[in-house]
């Protein structure tokens, strides 16, 4: 592992043994599905060696060590896996770690992916679940059973920004020897580094703020050598394989990821301080604010509270419409931690995808807007908002 004193210069030199190798400025992109050996001898070796980069793509590639190199500094963990998306990042992990007769404990509000997970598929595989309010330490410690093997949280949870206890739950976890595994693609590794409070294994949706500009799909999986080894044969078999220019677009994106990270940090906390004195807004959810119910904790496990703010427009569903198809800057979609602000009607969102008791679970009522604040100019972002909130 190398070390920085900063993550900007992080992103740009913590691969440059491969920089030194291939002798460009740029990294080039091994845009190959399988690697030549000079002999047998070779061919044995490199057949058999685990996470090779230049055997098959399935099983590595020298663009995804590049990737693993940066985000495994940044998450201060051993190694790192890069996989097709973050749902395959947690799905993989899962299935590696978990059998039949297992249990695991997870928290009441979860990305919608994990939770049909959670639901509907670990269950067919005979693995049990328990669902726990995540605000609560003593709900974990509660449900934890002779068979529990994993704890699994995500904070921020998405969508509501409900924050849960890093440090408290890693250290339960290990009283009774449960491996913790935290969806930290909310907080992203520059606001939030849950290896350092004592979890296992850190998984991303790199789609969002670690890929940044909205044009690739790709998961990491930071964790020790020993467990990366593990997931990484299940990896192999199941195929949730990064592209080779899918991994160059993220890594490209890395470079960028810092300064982007600042700018989104900034322009978030001050649109959520600017909703909070808007009439036709009825509650603002931000970690940063001091509003927020878990403001103490999140400041006491963040150094930023990222982009994503959750706010619930005065009226129901009809006005929330009203108010999210009135915004002419911000793009209408899925998705977070990219370059231009999006914006989704979170019920409109979901309501296909969970039935009415998941959407009650999960926090979700009518009237609730997701909104991912990018890097245009906060001038420009409060101007639009307002135009159309005096529109509803």
């Amino acid at each position: 592992m190398n070390t920085y004193d900063k993550n900007e210069t992080l992103v740009l030199h913590a691969d440059k043994e491969w920089s030194e190798k291939e002798g460009t400025a740029s990294p080039a992109i091994y845009y190959s599905a399988t690697f030549m050996a000079k002999d047998a001898a070779e061919f044995a070796e490199m057949a058999n060696t685990p996470r090779h980069s230049k055997y098959y793509t399935r099983y590595g590639n020298p663009v995804h060590d590049r990737v693993i190199e940066i985000m495994a500094d940044l998450e201060g963990t051993e190694t790192a896996l890069v996989t097709g998306s973050g749902m395959g990042a947690i799905s993989t992990t899962l299935l590696a770690l978990l059998q039949a007769g297992d249990h695991v404990v997870a928290q009441t509000r979860h990305y919608m992916g994990t939770a049909k997970i959670l639901d509907e598929m670990l269950t067919k595989f005979g693995i049990e679940v328990t669902v726990v309010e995540q605000t609560d330490v003593q709900e974990f410690e509660k449900a934890i059973r002779p068979n529990t093997k994993l704890i699994i949280i995500e904070t921020p949870a998405n969508p509501t920004l409900i924050v849960t206890d890093l440090e408290a739950v890693a250290s339960l976890a290990k009283q009774h020897d449960i491996l913790v595994m935290a969806d930290n693609t909310f907080a992203s590794p520059l606001n939030q580094r849950p290896h350092d409070y004592g979890v296992d294994i850190i998984v991303h949706s790199a789609t969002k703020y670690l890929g940044g500009h909205h044009d690739i799909v790709a998961g990491v999986v930071c964790t020790s050598n020993e467990l990366a080894e593990k997931i990484w044969n299940v990896h192999t078999a199941i195929g949730s394989v990064l592209s080779p220019m899918d991994a160059w677009l993220l890594l490209r994106g890395l470079r960028t990821f810092p300064i982007r990270m600042e700018r989104i940090n900034e322009n978030a906390l001050a649109l959520a301080m600017f909703l909070e004195g808007q009439e036709m807004v009825e509650e603002v959810f931000y970690p940063g604010l001091e509003s927020h119910p878990q403001h103490e904790l999140a400041k006491s496990q963040m150094n930023g509270y990222g982009a994503v703010i959750a706010f619930s427009v005065k009226g129901g569903y009809k006005e929330t419409q009203k108010f999210v198809s009135s915004l002419n800057l911000t793009q209408h979609a899925v998705s977070l931690g990219g370059v231009e602000s999006l914006v989704v009607h979170t019920a409109a969102m979901w309501e296909g995808a969970l039935n009415e008791e998941q959407m009650k679970t999960a926090g979700i009522p009518a009237n609730f807007v997701r909104f991912s604040v990018g890097l245009e100019h906060i001038e420009d972002l409060k101007k639009d908002v307002l135009q159309a909130l005096q529109e509803v």
